[in-house]
């Protein structure tokens, strides 16, 4: 299925975003956080949330995690 209809999301919808850090990270600041916004996924530095995040499509996310997650078994 494509997304290509969805548009990208504005930076507010950024600034209102739901982020969350990996459980790996043990609360420390030297991780990247992510926020899902409809089928956008948005990577930013916990150390610099204030500089703009990265936006993948989801699909284009979920392959990158099948693929290492299926190489390191």
């Amino acid at each position: 299925m494509s997304n290509t209809s969805t548009p990208r999301p504005s930076r507010h919808d950024l600034s209102t975003a739901l982020w969350r850090k990996s459980s790996y990270s043990g609360g420390a600041n030297d991780c990247v956080e992510i926020a899902e916004i409809r089928t956008w996924v948005a990577i930013r530095d916990s150390k610099n949330s204030g500089q703009e995040a990265l936006l993948f499509r989801r699909n284009t996310v979920s392959a990158f995690t099948t693929a290492i997650t299926t190489s390191h078994r």
